[in-house]
């Protein structure tokens, strides 16, 4: 009830939605793919990497609707390729449909904050990684008079 509540409250403080069954992430995710191609490297890498975690929204759902995985993300990359951009993964059908015409939204505000978050989490744990990587590469100077090794033969 409380999260119900709290998805009516948010509506009404930004009355915005957006299509459900992972259209959103889907959509974004084929236009980072597609932006990620004018890059190199390890930007290339980083934007690649981020379009598939979004992908990881209809993923679960197509995985929890007990759909085959592979060609759920296969349909719905085809459907969001030809334009169809409110196209999402359908559990109650298990379908990949067009949300638009099934009239299944989701508040703007929470799908924002979901990527805000996400998106967060993986800039923390790539500063940790940084962090650890940094610590590894510069080895400690060995005490005054210990021969490097730490004297052990």
């Amino acid at each position: 009830m409380h999260d119900a509540l709290m998805v009516v409250k948010d509506v009404i403080e930004t009355p915005k939605i957006v299509y459900g069954g992972g259209s959103p992430e889907a959509y974004v995710a084929l236009k980072l793919r597609d932006w990620s191609k004018s890059l190199s490297g390890r930007e290339q890498l980083a934007v690649e990497k981020f379009a598939d975690a979004l992908e990881c929204i209809p993923l679960a759902l197509a995985r929890n609707a007990g759909m085959n995985s592979i060609d759920s993300i296969t349909q719905l990359r085809a459907k969001q390729n030809a334009g169809e951009h409110f196209t999402g993964v359908d559990v109650i059908n298990e379908t990949i449909a067009d949300f638009e015409k099934l009239g299944i939204v989701e508040p703007l505000k929470v799908k924002e904050q979901i990527i805000k978050s996400a998106t967060e989490t993986a800039n923390m744990i790539l500063r940790i990684d940084n962090v650890i990587a940094v610590s590894r590469s510069v080895s400690p100077e060995p005490p005054q008079g210990m021969p490097p090794g730490g004297g052990m033969y």
